[in-house]
């Protein structure tokens, strides 16, 4: 328990053995991500079953986010395979080139509107920003740029219109279809990728909740119009991620720190989880340790209190699937014993609407001021938990709890560890000290300890919580 930051791995060939899934599970994996835009679903069935395969052997509940591609912006095929862009050369995207037509001259477009989205002036980027071109004419369906920088183009990759502006639909009709797909994968996360506004959440949200799943909904920060509505995108969501690929090169690399340090914030103050993401160790897709950029990035968003740090193609397709998320979590660790880490000042000067909130900031007061080892929080959805997690501590929250659905969320918030415990066969007068003592025997605490535990006067009853106890293990 001694981290709290938790980790995300994305899941794909590097990890389709049963014994990999079981060492990385061991090694820390918090949440494992399901990559919509790669793979069948059959290849998502197959990992799936592999997880919870896996969280048996281990003993170990994992939360599983399903992650929709969103929007192709991308360009079509190229004759050879690949061009050579030089810098000042004529270059035309063509929205009415065949697929597979694509020269040094032109290539074709999955996006048949970008001619309708952009205007003479506008500049264009393509792949992770390797590329950029200078719109100089639009002719019909004809996209007639400039290059500004050049370089090596192969097939399909993305773009972007510097300062977003893009009009794509944020759900495509094979979302639709994952959104399906994810609900009969039993996803605890769904992730919306290349939202706008609160209402492309709230779309997903209802069409996830359609197909039978009470899933949480994830909005993934990556247009720079998102950053124009951002407070509205958190509240609508229940977790946000920075996906720091296609936001930088929306909004420009330089702007990228300050937006990232930003969104958690604001997330933070919103009272909900907030997700890291893109290239956090991108060296160790090819290497066994990583560079020290890479763990100065890790830790600075650990110390900017990020819930949680993704791991994309590091797993997914990587050579070091387990040394990645080792590394990974000797990072957070070290990043987790700075002061700065374990005080907070936030909503000090606020007032609570609810009662259980209110229990949850109490909680966290006391236990940051006096001598406790862990905190308890006998729940049914998790929010108690949650909101005990924005506060900044070095105590583990542990959130007991009947509800399988409920211990695999959790598993996403900072500080928060699930425990299987069941209030119902439990005698009210004596649940908290069956808890304190599940928690002993898991060594958590020893006797003498003190604990601080929340419960609702009824049992098993969402949004109770009212009353807050500061016990003595073994008492």
């Amino acid at each position: 328990m001694s981290r709290r930051t938790k980790i995300v791995a994305t899941l794909g060939p590097s990890t389709d053995s049963a014994e990999t899934m079981q060492a990385i599970v061991r090694a820390g994996v918090d949440v494992v991500r399901l990559n919509f835009s790669h793979g069948a679903a059959a290849d998502h069935k197959h990992r799936v079953d592999l997880v919870r395969a896996a969280c048996r052997a281990v003993g170990k509940d994992v939360g599983l986010l399903g992650d929709l591609q969103g929007p192709k912006i991308r360009i079509e095929k190229f004759r050879g395979g690949k061009v050579m862009l030089r810098d000042g050369q004529r270059f035309t995207l063509d929205a009415g080139l065949a697929d597979d037509a694509g020269t040094v001259e032109r290539v074709g477009l999955t996006y048949k509107d970008l001619p309708k989205d952009v205007q003479t002036g506008d500049m264009l980027v393509l792949g992770d920003g390797e590329i950029t071109l200078r719109v100089e004419q639009l002719s019909g369906v004809k996209v007639v740029c400039r290059v500004e920088t050049g370089g090596e183009l192969s097939d399909h990759k993305g773009i972007n219109r510097q300062g977003g502006g893009l009009s794509a639909k944020a759900l495509t009709d094979k979302d639709l279809h994952d959104i399906r797909l994810a609900a009969e994968l039993g996803v605890d996360y769904l992730a919306v990728s290349f939202p706008r506004d609160a209402a492309d959440i709230t779309r997903a949200r209802e069409l996830l909740q359609a197909a039978g799943s009470r899933a949480g909904v994830i909005a993934k920060i990556e247009r720079s119009e998102a950053i124009q509505n951002l407070d509205d995108i958190i509240r609508a969501s229940d977790a946000v991620m920075i996906a720091r690929g296609d936001l930088a090169v929306e909004i420009g690399d330089a702007e990228l720190p300050g937006i990232q340090k930003l969104i958690i914030h604001r997330a933070r103050d919103l009272n909900r989880v907030v997700i890291t993401a893109t290239q956090m160790m991108e060296s160790m897709i090819h290497s066994p340790v990583p560079t020290r950029a890479e763990v100065l990035d890790v830790a600075n968003a650990v110390m900017d209190g990020t819930d949680a740090v993704m791991l994309s193609a590091e797993t997914a397709a990587g050579k070091y699937p387990l040394k990645t998320v080792e590394a990974m979590a000797r990072v957070c660790e070290g990043a987790e014993r700075q002061r700065i880490t374990l005080r907070s000042r936030h909503r000090m000067d606020t007032r609570f609407e609810r009662v259980d909130e209110a229990i949850a900031m109490a909680v966290m007061y006391t236990a940051n001021h006096m001598d406790v080892k862990a905190i308890i929080a006998l729940t049914e959805s998790g929010s108690t938990a949650l909101w005990m997690s924005r506060i900044s501590s070095g105590i583990p929250i542990f959130a007991m709890t009947r509800h399988e659905a409920t211990r695999r969320r959790v598993t996403l918030y900072r500080g928060v560890y699930p425990v299987a415990f069941d209030v119902m066969h439990t005698n009210p007068d004596h649940v908290l000290k069956h808890a304190a003592e599940e928690l002993r025997k898991r060594g958590a605490v020893k006797d003498g300890d003190f604990v601080i535990c929340t419960k609702g006067e009824f049992s098993g009853v969402t949004g109770g919580t009212n009353s807050l106890k500061i016990l003595r293990v073994g008492d």
